[in-house]
């Protein structure tokens, strides 16, 4: 007889049960018509999104610490580790400034504020100064002495990630140094550490439909869907110009790996969606970690590039900067000149480079935009105080993708990524864990047996670092 089928009711409920890229849809689907329809009682259902957030946070530090000396170690090369992060920043500059020239001639093209002529004196200047929390963009001094810890403990406290990455090349670095003759536990606990991690993460995933229909019904609920007819044509214009800077990125990645982005897409899906319905990327970013390395990825360019990618490679957040500067200055009646245009270019990349973490950041980087320029008001910031929260999805999505395909193009730079399993596992064709055999992504051998009592390691073992032979008497 032949295998009954099961019901239509019966695969719903399971693909519901089974599947996180489901329950997150009906989590997002539910959110807008709680949002819509219950307004009042949606804006109190944040918690729920922020919750979620904050569980995710607590285990970026510790995680990204574990995965980027176990890279190091791995890798058994300080100074290739170096070259990655070399790459890595030039690759995160030429991705910036491209977003940052397409969002202005986008700009300049559509004129989306154009027509409006808004009279700066109405605006409510202080709205934007409560919504900053009257903060301030760090200076490149202050920028770069942040970046380093003043304590180990307070880095991992504070969730400083630039800080954690620094503390955690010292520490591969004098792991390589010393070798497993002094140190041979150390790095098996790290790896274990490690696992143990990513065990969490996956309990909290659990939440995440949960915190996506919390969020969603807040963002519908408080500021409603009429918002996004009164800018219309903004809105539409930021979107065009992110579907257009996604497209470049994805010819980008084949030509460099010979990778479909859009297959990239549909192998995380799940925390595309995660991201969108809670309107930030630090909320999948161990997963997305976890998938780059089942991709091919290898641990110390994921480790490194992943987490300086949050800080230096916002191109979602520079196309809405340069767009929303033009739209400012077109909706006051400001004509800006050539010249002031390259000046935007070159504040902005100055500024978006120090945004990630500060609450209001985009208006902080408009505002010291606008006062650099000298010909638009400060106060027409605020402008965009009633969309920005709707360009989220845009700059989530834009940087997340951006982020991504840095890990796999300096990943083939610097020969790191095992195309070969990238497109296995992109087709959908190998759902392992990543398992060299004892060969890293360029072939060579590396492994060793595991310590006693250590479960045997699915990456190439560091090599061990020889004793220097005593000078003759």
């Amino acid at each position: 007889m032949p295998p009954s089928v099961p019901s239509l009711p019966r695969r719903v409920a399971r693909t519901l049960r089974t599947s996180l890229f489901a329950q997150v849809t009906c989590a997002l689907v539910l959110g807008i018509v709680v949002g819509k329809l219950w307004p009042d009682t949606a804006t109190a259902l944040q918690p729920l999104g922020d919750g979620f957030t904050r569980l995710i946070k607590t285990v970026i530090s510790p995680l990204v610490f574990c995965v980027v000396v176990v890279g190091i170690a791995k890798a058994g090369d300080l100074k290739a580790f170096g070259r990655i992060g070399v790459k890595a920043l030039v690759w995160f500059e030429i991705a910036s400034t491209a977003a940052l020239v397409i969002g202005l001639v986008a700009a300049n093209v559509v004129g989306p504020g154009r027509g409006m002529n808004v009279d700066p004196s109405s605006l409510d200047a202080a709205a934007v100064q409560e919504t900053t929390g009257g903060g301030h963009l760090p200076t490149t001094t202050e920028f770069v002495l942040n970046a380093l810890p003043q304590s180990f403990a307070g880095a991992f406290a504070e969730n400083e990630l630039l800080q954690v990455l620094i503390l955690a090349c010292l520490v591969g670095a004098a792991l390589l140094h010393l070798g497993h003759t002094k140190v041979p536990k150390v790095l098996p606990a790290i790896e274990q550490a490690q696992e143990i991690i990513f065990a969490v993460v996956g309990f909290i995933m659990r939440l995440a439909p949960i915190a996506v229909f919390g969020a969603m019904a807040h963002l519908v609920g408080n500021y409603g869907l009429g918002v996004m007819r009164t800018y219309a044509k903004l809105i539409v214009l930021c979107y065009l110009a992110a579907a257009l800077f996604i497209a470049l990125l994805a010819v980008a990645l084949k030509a460099v790996t010979g990778l479909s982005l859009w297959k990239f897409l549909r192998y995380i899906r799940e925390e595309m969606l995660l991201a969108l319905g809670t309107a930030s990327t630090e909320s999948v970013m161990p997963r997305v970690m976890q998938k780059l390395r089942r991709a091919g990825a290898r641990d110390d360019a994921v480790g490194l590039v992943l987490p300086t990618g949050y800080s230096f490679n916002l191109d979602g957040a520079s196309l809405y900067l340069s767009i929303g500067t033009l739209f400012i200055a077109q909706a006051v009646g400001v004509d800006l000149s050539l010249g002031q245009q390259v000046t935007v270019v070159l504040v902005l990349m100055l500024t978006s480079k120090g945004m990630a973490g500060i609450p209001g950041s985009a208006f902080l980087a408009l505002s010291a935009t606008a006062s650099s320029l000298g010909a638009i008001p400060a106060g027409a910031v605020a402008l965009l105080l009633g969309v920005d929260r709707i360009m989220d999805s845009m700059r989530v999505v834009t940087n997340l993708l951006g982020n991504c395909v840095a890990v796999f193009a300096v990943s083939r730079w610097e020969g790191a990524l095992d195309t070969a399993r990238a497109k296995r596992v992109l087709d959908g064709e190998d759902t392992s864990e990543p398992d060299d055999g004892g060969k890293d992504a360029d072939g060579g051998i590396g492994a060793v047996a595991p310590a006693p009592g250590i479960p045997a390691q699915k990456h190439k073992e560091p090599q061990e670092l020889k004793e220097p032979a005593p000078e003759a008497g």
